[in-house]
């Protein structure tokens, strides 16, 4: 594979220190994951100027600080089944793990494996990153990243998915078979059942959606969006991220149905959350079961059985679900990914690390990271199921192969926060109307692209 170095980057990196600088989720602050930080702090398993020169041992950059105990525990069952040492280097929320790597890269200490948050992290290293296509684990998961000039270059260790996700007990109160809601006919009308109820269900609001702008433009612009792009596609359907790549083109019937479905989301949601509400004030409302739905991804899970443990405990520690943004007739798919990879240096300790990866894959390191780290395994052979409460949800979709990809992480750079977020926001806040919605995106996203 081409090297590509630009001397520019070189050059910046001069101001770098080596000192650890990061963010916990390879820089790529869009992803979807909350609570990744556990302080500004880097964690390493040995001293930060270690190389990889000797042939028995590795180095890997994780950008999950939280499992750093877990990743240190599986270097040690590593290292007393193969004798090859893993040096684990943990770094914390507030880094900038790109910057750090880049500096690492001037010095000439990179590590063999090293996290990745997305399209943008890979570009920063074209060329440099080992194709592993050929692994066993490749085949094992729907989950990896592709490049398609340089093929499977990103190794997938956990899954979180996209739906609209609902609190079980509240529909079975309601007699609403979740199963059924396919169309957007079907969950129209369990919306109407759900609110004409909501009094001896005892919920505040249908839905708990929000649409401010300028803290969650990622949940509208890229995780609400992103169903637009992949609803009820196939992983490999690109369909209509190539429409958008293409100058900013949209699929103007698509885009009108996906109108009329955030309409629907905009009329049941609560009032109090829809314009100006927080994340952490939605995440709290639905883990004390003041909503029937709410549009959030299964990260929510780790949320509601930690800080807000008290109050899911308080409201029966109910059964959750995902269905898919049916906003047409059929969609059957939520869309899942892994928030992001691992990835191999070419120019480090290569097969050392692939064969390290290729046994991360299988079982006693997926009864690690899955019961301990907590972690829903990406791999189709594992038979471990994570504590989070949306686990069974997607392992339930991932078996029946009805799952969409995550394309949303190829829109150009700076489009939900400064473009889509808004337009989600003003429809919200009804300064739109559907019809005005599809029009406006249209409008905002061509000036995007022309950028």
């Amino acid at each position: 594979m081409k090297r590509k170095v630009i001397a520019v980057l070189l050059a910046s990196m001069m101001a770098f220190g080596l000192a650890a600088c990061g963010g916990s989720n390879g820089g790529n602050s869009d992803a979807g994951t909350s609570g990744d930080a556990a302080g500004d702090t880097t964690e390493s398993g040995t001293s930060e100027g270690s190389t990889s020169a000797s042939g028995d041992t590795i180095r890997l950059v994780n950008g999950k600080i939280e499992i750093d105990a877990q990743l240190k525990k599986l270097a040690e069952m590593y290292k007393e089944e193969t004798g090859v040492t893993v040096e684990i280097e943990s770094m914390g929320g507030g880094i900038d793990i790109q910057g750090t790597l880049k500096g690492y890269y001037q010095a000439g200490n990179m590590p063999d494996i090293f996290v990745n948050g997305g399209a943008t992290d890979f570009g920063n290293w074209e060329g440099m990153l080992e194709d592993m296509s050929g692994e066993k684990w490749a085949s094992d998961t729907d989950a990896a990243y592709v490049d398609e000039q340089y093929g499977t270059i990103g190794f997938p260790y956990t899954v979180e998915a996209v739906g609209l996700a609902y609190n079980a007990d509240i529909l079975a109160k309601a007699e609403i078979d979740p199963a059924t809601l396919t169309g957007p006919d079907a969950i129209k009308a369990a919306f109407e059942t759900l609110e004409a109820k909501k009094a001896d269900l005892g919920i505040d609001a249908v839905v708990g959606y929000c649409a401010e702008a300028t803290n969650l433009y990622w949940s509208t612009g890229n995780h609400v969006f992103a169903n637009y792009i992949d609803g009820g596609l196939k992983r490999e359907d690109t369909t209509y991220i190539d429409m958008l790549n293409d100058g900013g083109k949209l699929d103007e019937a698509r885009l009108t149905d996906f109108a009329n479905f955030v309409a629907l989301l905009n009329q049941y949601s609560d009032p109090a959350l829809l314009v100006s509400g927080t994340y952490d004030q939605q995440i709290l409302n639905f883990a004390s079961g003041k909503y029937a739905f709410v549009t959030q991804g299964s990260w929510i899970g780790a949320t509601m059985t930690t800080t807000d443990a008290e109050a899911y405990s308080a409201a029966g520690n109910f059964k959750v679900g995902m269905i898919p943004y049916a906003f047409q007739d059929g969609m059957d798919t939520i869309l899942t990914n892994s928030p992001s990879w691992w990835a191999v240096f070419s120019e480090g300790n290569k097969d050392a690390a692939k064969a390290f990866l290729q046994w991360c894959s299988e079982d006693k390191a997926q009864q690690v990271l899955v019961e301990e780290a907590g972690f829903i395994s990406p791999y189709k052979s594992c038979t471990y199921v994570a504590s989070d409460p949306f686990a069974q949800t997607i392992i339930d979709y991932q078996t029946a192969g009805k799952t969409s990809a995550w394309h949303w992480l190829g829109m150009k750079e700076g489009l939900a926060q400064n473009y889509t977020g808004q337009v989600f926001n003003d429809f919200a806040a009804g300064r739109l109307d559907a019809a005005g919605f599809v029009k406006t995106m249209q409008q905002v996203v061509q000036a995007c692209y022309a950028n």
